[in-house]
């Protein structure tokens, strides 16, 4: 798990070594262990490292190909690398460290680009070819690990963040409005390659890149609909596939803990390795706020007190934001729809103190349908396909289970026209001036992309495709700003492909989500954990946080300040008088002041 940089001068000038440094200097915390610098004419390589597999200075980069052709930078790691090591060998190859690196570059030089297809692991990687003058990159098939770039006629620079990019940038950064559109009206970021910064994009996920004789070129190299597989025929079957998934993410040679937030997902991971596993001594971290507050899981994470003795807790409040929030917005460098992963940088904070890798639950709501509005897109698909009698008997069990009437609003929604759907987000957002939201709103892609879903497993796969990446993005920051890996065994693509090709029975079954999950877990996790019908995730109890009278001052300071009224985006009267009105109890927009808030900030660190 690393950083890594390149710069391509297309001009064909010499690469400046010094931009290199100040790149892999801006991500430093990604690799505090090492780093190293490769360049040659217009070509140039940087890495900072952080050692998780063979922490012998034989594994740093960047590295060499031993007849000296290739040279590799790779951030992430690449799970089956021992079972590829062994076919490597049987075909003639010998390797000097015990690096997935290694192996690898290996696999490149053996197979070519179709080495991808055989990697397990997460990755962004880039291998100059000496020979060909060329430059070859790639990126998970789910977009784990992160890869940014920047390109005009001069040059092509990457970089594992997008601060690095900026800081050998000549001309200042510029506000992609676009963006700024869907993280205010539909609080969703990344499911387009563009950020925040014009000119910056992100090379998706499962997409591989070449520069050849100056010429980029982008193609997907895994399409996960394609993929999809015979599906699992047993609750065993899921358990089976999924404790290996979690014994690859378990390779280390430094300490590995968990993500405990007494949900489902990262539950399902811990009672794993307890009991099919026999590991007790292991670290598990958690955000905690005190019983019966917004957020707090405490009575679910004590279920594991008497299993585990190495339990640590985060307790985030409305104090440590305000004191935190300009090195999180730092860590971040784009704008978070809701401090939700604010609770997460707090965890990944205290993990550091023991641990240089942690496992979390991440990807299992898209993958088993474990959010609340799935159930209206089971809904809809089951009035599209004239079964009348299933909606019925899965909505009255819905009823009974959750006594909510979210799951019928969802359905309903998802069956509106587009132009209805839009509108509804659009007459949310009152605060926002109306001729933004008149000359972005159409140019949206969210809707079509993201709520359209005409049945259950396609809802899950555009999810995959385009929301997903996000969650995987702040994962990414929260954990590197404190120079921790973060593994994600629910995303083993063996697992997705499986679990995507189920029949949507198998996902939500009598009113309850994650149904194979929760048949697999029988007489592993613990009852309560696994048959509660809540879902709370990563909350945290923001709406007081931000009625408290420190946070008051701090954000009627912002709404008033010059800069924040002519930005363009919000009416600040709207948005001091709607935050007033949250103050006294009368709304609770928490969200929208959060997002108003960070933009701002954003803005003042980034932009101006």
């Amino acid at each position: 798990m690393c950083g890594i940089c390149g710069v391509v001068k297309f001009n064909n000038h010499q690469v400046n070594e010094d931009d290199l440094r100040k790149m892999m200097q801006t991500m430093k915390h990604r690799g505090p262990d090492d780093e190293g610098v490769w360049s040659n004419g217009p070509f140039g390589l940087g890495f900072v490292r952080l050692s998780i597999i063979d922490l012998s200075p034989a594994g740093n980069q960047p590295m060499l190909s031993k007849d000296g052709r290739y040279i590799i930078v790779f951030n992430g790691e690449i799970y089956n690398y021992i079972e590829l090591t062994q076919e490597l060998i049987s075909k003639g190859y010998v390797f000097n460290t015990r690096s997935d690196t290694e192996v690898l570059l290996s696999a490149y030089n053996e197979w070519g680009e179709d080495c991808l297809n055989r990697l397990n692991g997460m990755f962004a990687f880039a291998i100059y070819d000496k020979k060909n003058k060329s430059i070859f990159a790639a990126r998970d098939r789910f977009g784990v690990k992160p890869f940014y770039y920047y390109k005009d006629d001069e040059q092509f620079i990457f970089a594992s963040e997008i601060p690095p990019i900026l800081s050998v940038l000549k001309q200042k950064p510029k506000p992609n409005n676009q963006v700024i559109f869907d993280y205010l009206i539909f609080n969703r970021t990344d499911q387009t390659g563009d950020t925040f910064f014009e000119g910056i994009k992100k090379l998706q996920h499962g997409c591989q890149l070449s520069i050849v004789n100056h010429q980029l070129s982008i193609r997907k190299w895994y399409n996960l609909h394609s993929n999809l597989k015979e599906h699992f025929y047993s609750p065993e079957e899921y358990r089976a596939l999924f404790t290996s998934s979690i014994n690859m993410r378990l390779r280390s040679d430094v300490p590995v803990g968990v993500c405990l937030s007494g949900g489902l997902d990262s539950s399902s991971i811990v009672s794993t390795m307890l009991q099919q596993n026999g590991i007790t001594d292991f670290n598990t971290y958690s955000a905690i706020y005190g019983k019966g507050k917004p957020g707090d899981e405490s009575e679910y994470i004590q279920e594991y007190a008497d299993k585990i003795k190495l339990m640590h807790y985060a307790k985030p409040d409305a104090s440590s934001l305000l004191n935190d929030i300009d090195k999180f917005i730092l860590a971040h460098a784009e704008p978070i729809p809701s401090t939700s992963s604010y609770a997460q940088f707090k965890v990944m904070e205290l993990a550091k103190q023991n641990v240089k890798v942690i496992l979390s639950g991440q990807g299992a709501d898209e993958e088993l349908a474990g959010y609340h509005y799935f159930f209206g897109f089971y809904f809809k698909e089951l009035l599209y396909k004239g079964k009348i009698f299933k909606l019925i008997d899965e909505s009255c069990h819905y009823l009974n289970n959750h006594h909510s009437l979210f799951g019928f609003k969802t359905f309903l929604y998802f069956i509106l026209p587009d132009k209805v759907k839009k509108n509804f987000h659009v007459l949310k957002n009152i605060a926002l001036n109306p001729d933004f939201i008149l000359k972005y709103q159409d140019s949206s892609p969210v809707i079509a992309e993201i709520y359209n879903s005409d049945s259950l497993n396609n809802a899950l796969l555009d999810h995959f495709e385009h929301k997903l990446e996000h969650l995987l993005k702040w994962d990414d920051r929260n954990s590197m700003f404190f120079s921790l890996e973060a593994r994600a065994p629910f995303l083993d693509y063996r697992l997705v492909e499986k679990t995507l090709s189920l029949p949507p029975d198998q996902l939500i079954y009598k009113g309850t989500t994650k149904h194979l999950l929760r048949e697999s877990m029988k007489g592993i996790l613990p009852e309560k954990i696994r048959t509660r019908q809540s879902k709370i995730g990563f909350s945290t109890p923001e709406d007081e946080w931000f009625r408290e009278d420190k946070f008051r001052a701090f954000i009627l300071d912002i709404f008033q300040s010059q800069s924040f009224k002519t930005r363009g985006y919000i009416d600040s009267e709207k948005a001091i008088r709607l935050y007033q009105q949250h103050c006294n109890h009368k709304i609770n927009i928490s969200k929208d002041i959060w997002k108003w808030l960070h933009l701002e900030l954003w803005f003042r660190m980034f932009i101006d």
